[in-house]
């Protein structure tokens, strides 16, 4: 079972859910250097994919948001042929990733076809479809983003997202609690109080499931380089000391503690999936309204003179 999720009324600290941002950049750069999307990704990304026939819009315009790592710059081109898709990266070396995995020759060139990189959110003009794949975990103010996501759609449209949700590799807290090394990750948020805060966003009818995996391995060897190919640990409360070789013999030997019957390791993952809809603006109606007599008269006076 995992913790409590804190009720998400405030973006001041600390919360279960708040990632490092200094952390947070260190692992955006040795990400940006990796050969490949992590192994997880491009799977998710499927896997939400999946759930884009339901929705009948067909977006004219599509924002791939934080797609440096996301894998899913084909899946939306096979998905909507005719679609203009745009990009966003904050992270100055994911940007430098994205644009490369997107970078185009001479005749492209020639014929108007760019990049599609949007610098800032949010964009305009509004698209019809942001598309979001794994990246809300590891964003330092969600409340923020979710807010430009929201001034980014255009009437109508529509944001998807995947994310890590709080019980993903739980069965790491009573291991690092033993040993004294702090947190090994994040809580990350609840799938509800995303909801809530999708909603306190200005997002309507905002639809939250949750997958969970049972992920195995061999032995802590390939455990561990699956899970640092993933990212690192971005909790703020998490062991502060150096880490060198000792430590991870140490890590190594605690992990043969999740050793099942079939005699693998085993983590557990959740995933987080939503979507929600931008509606129109509703009216805002005074308690009273003051009309004089003499601006009635007029109106009155005007409907009879046209009928």
């Amino acid at each position: 079972m995992s913790e409590p999720a804190s009720t998400p009324t405030s973006n001041k600290g600390p919360r279960p859910q708040d990632v490092d941002a200094a952390a947070l950049r260190h692992q955006a750069r040795r990400l940006a250097r990796a050969e490949q999307s992590p192994w997880l990704h491009a799977e998710v990304a499927r896997r939400m994919a999946e759930r884009l026939p339901y929705i009948k819009l067909q977006p004219a315009r599509v924002l791939d948001a934080s797609p440096a790592l996301g894998a899913s710059a084909e899946l939306l081109r096979l998905t909507y042929p005719k679609a203009e898709v745009l990009w966003h990266e904050a992270d100055p070396a994911l940007a430098g990733r994205a644009a490369a995995a997107r970078s185009v020759g001479w005749w492209q060139k020639l014929r108007g076809a760019g990049s599609g990189q949007t610098d800032t959110l949010p964009v305009k003009p509004e698209v019809e479809l942001l598309w979001s794949n794994m990246a809300l975990h590891a964003n330092a103010d969600l409340p923020g983003l979710l807010s430009a996501w929201q001034a980014s759609l255009a009437v109508g449209g529509f944001v998807m997202f995947s994310c890590l949700g709080p019980d993903s590799f739980v069965e790491l807290r009573p291991l690092y609690a033993r040993a004294g090394w702090g947190r090994p990750a994040p809580d990350w948020w609840d799938m509800h109080d995303i909801g809530d805060l999708v909603l306190k966003a200005g997002f309507a009818d905002p639809v939250m499931d949750q997958e969970r995996l049972r992920l195995t391995w061999a032995g802590p060897d390939s455990l561990l380089a699956d899970l640092r190919a993933l990212g690192g640990n971005l909790a703020p409360a998490r062991f502060q000391g150096l880490r060198g070789r000792r430590w991870r013999a140490a890590l190594a030997a605690q992990l043969e503690s999740l050793r099942g019957t079939d005699g693998r390791l085993a983590l557990t993952l959740e995933l987080v999936f939503g979507h929600a809809f931008k509606a129109a603006p509703r009216l805002t109606m005074a308690a009273e309204t003051h009309v004089s007599v003499d601006a009635m008269r007029a109106t009155l006076r005007k409907g009879r003179a046209e009928s």
